[in-house]
């Protein structure tokens, strides 16, 4: 399986997974307030669709000559997460889920989804995308920042739902590989925690003291993942 096959593989399942949660949500579920305010539970989906959106159109752009960036390089905290682009990203993510019915945004969510995988299914290994900020990145390497999307929101969705975290094994794997490196298995061992601890320590979502600081240092940890 090729590095292409098993970032789908896990974009795949955490978004099956997240509209699997979202179909059973009552019209309050989705007015329920998140700890990304002033988002609610509807807000963060409408940022989802928005961020997944944008694969098949940069799959429809031209190729950068070669990547300069990596999925864990795109996480810098420069000018993507300034105060102007995060009050844009809260805005664009209003808009795009307001007025909407539940229904009509789980459908957007799911239609976005197919869209991403069968533009996905096409590329050849090796392929090249740039990113609205500038990036030359592998599509493999930007497909993993959509599965820390939909892991990550989809957490968060699960915490103001008040309801057991529904992360999948294969996204915790392509994440915990985007984390540690080649070497995650071992570093996740050592670590000891389970997959929804340690994306939320790696994500700002559960404060880190400074013993877990030391310890995710030992275990080879590539940068936290700038997320707002």
């Amino acid at each position: 399986m090729t590095g292409n096959d098993r970032a789908l593989l896990a974009f795949r399942a955490e978004a099956d997974a997240l509209l699997a949660a979202l179909g059973d949500l009552t019209p309050s579920d989705w007015e329920r307030a998140t700890r990304c305010p002033p988002w609610r539970v509807r807000d963060v989906v409408g940022h989802v669709i928005t961020v997944l959106a944008r694969v098949p159109d940069m799959i429809g752009a031209p190729a950068p000559p070669q990547p300069d960036t990596t999925a864990t390089g795109y996480y810098r905290p420069d000018h993507r997460f300034s105060d102007t682009a995060n009050a844009t990203r809260v805005e664009t993510a209003r808009d795009r889920a307001a007025g909407l019915d539940p229904a009509t945004v789980v459908q957007g969510l799911s239609a976005t989804v197919t869209a991403v995988v069968t533009a996905c299914s096409r590329e050849r290994p090796g392929r090249v995308v740039q990113t609205r900020h500038g990036d030359a990145m592998l599509l493999t390497d930007f497909l993993t920042t959509r599965v820390v999307e939909l892991a990550v929101h989809g957490l968060d969705v699960a915490d103001a739902l008040h309801e057991r975290p529904w992360l999948t094994a294969a996204a915790a794997h392509q994440l915990q590989q985007l984390l540690f490196g080649p070497d995650w298995k071992s570093a996740v061992s050592m670590l000891g925690w389970d997959p929804v601890t340690l994306l939320r320590k790696t994500t700002g979502r559960t404060p880190v003291t400074s013993e877990d600081s030391a310890d995710l240092a030992r275990a080879g940890l590539r940068g936290a993942l700038a997320f707002g």
